[in-house]
């Protein structure tokens, strides 16, 4: 088996959108409950890569299995600032992956001049709040009924890495 991280490239983008598609409906993990439609996705993520911003994908055996990205927040009060977002397929989790993903994205996000990064994970996810808390993120809060996923609420800790 052969793990790789590599910046997002066009040659990903259906790739990207299938995993993401397939994370979403797990209705754990993101905002989302399913992907985009195709011309939709494909225009978000090259916005990502004409904007050159913060977005790896997490390759085995040559498949998108996963992906991090750190896009920058809106506002020019609040352009040192960055949101996380992250999703594994359940083949690739728990293998390490999630670290190496997000070490990259910090790193480029980073070195763009994003001096905070933000995040928010719904408390029921404790072992994605367990990688953040690795890499150094802090919990700054608790945002209450923060999803809402087939009748019911989840909260959610807001939490933040500084650089």
């Amino acid at each position: 088996m052969n793990i790789q991280v590599a910046p997002l490239a066009a040659s990903h983008f259906e790739g990207l959108r299938l995993a993401l598609d397939a994370v979403a409906r797990e209705k754990r993990y993101l905002a989302f409950t399913e992907a985009p439609s195709p011309s939709d996705a494909y225009g978000f993520y090259q916005g990502i890569l004409t904007n050159d911003h913060s977005h790896f994908v997490a390759l085995i055996d040559g498949e998108v299995s996963g992906w991090c990205d750190v896009l920058p927040t809106h506002g020019q009060a609040r352009r040192h600032v960055g949101t996380l977002g992250i999703g594994l397929l359940p083949s690739a989790r728990h293998r390490g992956i999630g670290y190496l993903l997000i070490q990259a994205a910090i790193s480029k996000a980073q070195s763009k001049g994003l001096s905070r990064i933000e995040l928010t994970v719904r408390v029921d996810n404790a072992n994605a709040k367990a990688l953040y808390e690795r890499v150094g993120f802090k919990t700054e809060g608790l945002n209450v009924r923060a999803f809402f996923i087939d009748g019911a609420f989840y909260d959610a800790y807001a939490m933040a890495l500084l650089q």
